[in-house]
């Protein structure tokens, strides 16, 4: 048994370790959330009084550029009226839809303007 004990005894062990991994001295990137568009679509019923008005309220923009995004509607069909995160995209989509009537049409306009979001890029 003191053979043993001996042998182990002269035995050299050598234990290596990995050095820790150095801070990076760059800063970590925020990862940015991907960009959502509020697009209104047009129709012949509701008015321009309307959409200006549901745009400067719902989407903070003034009188005139509500006024020039109604045109924009008006000639080619649709306009983004609002571009950010997806959770705001979807309350401003659900609050135009939810605007209410048109008072200001000659007949009665009780459907929503035609309203969705799409993601950029």
């Amino acid at each position: 048994m003191t053979e043993v004990v001996e042998q182990i005894e002269q035995e050299t062990v050598v234990t290596t370790t990995k050095p820790a991994p150095t801070a990076s001295p760059t800063k970590p990137r925020t990862k940015r959330q991907p960009q959502y568009t509020v697009i209104v679509l047009n129709d012949d019923l509701h008015t321009y009084a309307y959409v200006i008005e549901a745009l400067s309220r719902i989407c903070g923009h003034s009188q005139e550029e509500a006024y020039r995004l109604a045109i924009e509607i008006d000639t080619t069909g649709l306009a983004v009226v609002w571009t950010g995160a997806m959770e705001v995209a979807e309350l401003k989509r659900d609050q135009i839809i939810a605007f209410g009537p048109d008072v200001h049409a000659q007949k009665p306009v009780t459907f929503p303007l035609g309203c969705y979001i799409e993601a950029l890029g």
